[in-house]
């Protein structure tokens, strides 16, 4: 595998910090910093590489489409884990770490 992207090395520690519970697209890219146009690609490629499981997910609201839902498996901890942020993560991020 090659080096994972600073982008790849955000979105995994919001999901490592999301631990068990499903994250969406939109709020990845939010509180990632990364755009629509890069976190999904990004996420359909982890993916299928076995680092993420997805499923679709009904709205609580009527009237709003299903979203695409993501969380981490055992081998995206694992990736997670050796592979954080660097020093020029997203801000997001790194306000996350100052209040573990």
């Amino acid at each position: 595998m090659r080096a994972l992207s600073p982008h790849a090395r955000t979105v995994l520690a919001v999901l490592l910090d999301a631990g068990v519970q499903w994250s969406h697209g939109y709020e990845l890219a939010q509180l990632a910093d990364v755009k629509s146009g890069t976190i999904y690609p990004l996420l359909i490629r982890l993916e299928a590489q076995g680092y993420l499981e997805a499923e679709w997910q009904q709205p609580a609201e009527g009237g709003r489409p299903p979203r695409h839902a993501y969380r981490l498996t055992a081998s995206g901890v694992q990736l997670a884990r050796a592979n954080p942020p660097g020093p020029t993560a997203a801000p997001t991020v790194r306000r996350w770490e100052a209040i573990i």
